[in-house]
């Protein structure tokens, strides 16, 4: 047996599709019009269609107990984009315990997106915030040599665009 992706189920097939695409620019890998795939791997499938193929059970939205995870190092900025979009925030930037920074929201149908720096950008972001790299391990909960090289990546990146 082989996993594929989590299905969410939407009310406005191109409405959603357009919240994915132009927001959090997602690409479509695959559309079979009711259903449609991103290279993220999770589908939205159009709700209409899919109670047909459950036997016409209830389909509930804004359950709050299921979200789509996406990493984006620059959260600030992707925060503002959907603020000037009037999305509704769940809460704006918040640090995790691990010092993460993250936000969730929801999108048209009310499912839970949440989008947080990278574990390798947090890294490189502790470091530059004067935190010792068995510090940001400890803090993290990563392995000393994850933290290196997570470092190391992001400082080879800076040196490129300097």
């Amino acid at each position: 047996m082989k996993y594929i992706c989590p299905l969410i189920t939407v009310s406005d097939i191109e409405r959603s599709r357009d919240f994915y695409e132009k927001l959090l620019n997602q690409k479509v890998k695959f559309d079979f019009g009711e259903n449609i795939t991103f290279y993220g791997d999770f589908s939205i499938h159009l709700q209409a269609h899919f109670k047909d193929l459950i036997d016409n059970r209830e389909i509930k939205n804004g359950g709050n107990n299921f979200e789509l995870y996406f990493e984006y190092d620059n959260v600030e900025q992707i925060v503002k984009r959907l603020k000037d979009n009037n999305v509704k925030f769940l809460h704006e930037i918040r640090e995790q315990p691990w010092k993460q920074k993250v936000t969730r929201f929801y999108d048209p149908d009310k499912n839970i997106i949440e989008i947080g720096e990278s574990m390798e950008f947090l890294a490189y972001r502790l470091k530059n915030e004067n935190m010792t790299i068995e510090k940001i391990a400890e803090t993290i909960n990563m392995t000393i040599d994850f933290v290196k090289n997570s470092v190391e990546k992001y400082e080879e990146r800076q040196s490129t665009y300097a």
